[in-house]
């Protein structure tokens, strides 16, 4: 595992200088991102990682994007560098990222102390080592609402957007360290001309 200052000294290393929308997951060529109307790829400034949060770099100002084309989603966020040429970085919108362990106490179920999601609730896993099995990377999940002894306080499972109440089989194999779990804010937007802002503040991180 690296140390703070190998954290940030990576992050440092990041030449992040564009940011991109995206209406499902990009993964690492960024792909799904929004076109039409007006939209283009915006510049975006971050500041030294450890800044004011160890092993993290936040972005120094707020990112409009303008002339959204209509019935459009804006589902993920895609951090580029080298003008655009290169995705560096993924975030679901609303992102809140968290590490998380497969459960070995109740079948099918993840680990995540005081974990705070709602039954019904979209998450997402993704990062640069895999996903535990029976789940894919980028896909839009719900948390179970079945209820019972697969959700408490520091426990969940997973389920299908169509079938909430359907507990995803999980396999035994844990996740890699530098996989997370996120809660999901898809935006839709209906009328052509819409403005997405990236607030001040976005975060990129090395989660290992």
């Amino acid at each position: 595992m690296l140390t703070t200052l190998g954290r940030n000294a990576g992050l440092d290393g990041l030449g992040l200088d564009r940011v991109a929308l995206c209406t499902a997951f990009p993964g690492q060529n960024i792909a799904n991102e929004v076109a039409g109307g007006t939209y283009s790829r915006q510049a975006i400034t971050f500041g030294a990682a450890g800044a004011p949060t160890p092993g993290v770099r936040t972005s120094t100002g707020a990112v409009p994007f303008t002339g959204l084309p209509a019935n459009v989603t804006v589902a993920w966020i895609n951090f580029l560098k080298n003008a655009g040429a290169v995705s560096e970085a993924v975030s679901p919108n609303g992102a809140n990222p968290k590490e998380f362990q497969v459960s070995t106490l109740v079948a099918n179920s993840i680990y995540l102390p005081a974990h705070g999601y709602t039954a019904g609730q979209q998450i997402v896993f993704y990062g640069s080592s895999t996903v535990p099995t029976g789940l894919t990377e980028g896909t839009t999940y719900v948390v179970c609402t079945a209820g019972g002894a697969g959700f408490t306080v520091d426990n969940f499972q997973v389920a299908q957007v169509a079938t909430p109440a359907v507990a995803i089989v999980i396999g035994t194999t844990q996740a890699g360290a530098s996989c997370v779990v996120s809660v999901i804010t898809p935006e839709p937007f209906v009328a052509a001309g819409g403005t997405f802002t990236l607030a001040v503040g976005a975060t990129v991180n090395l989660n290992f």
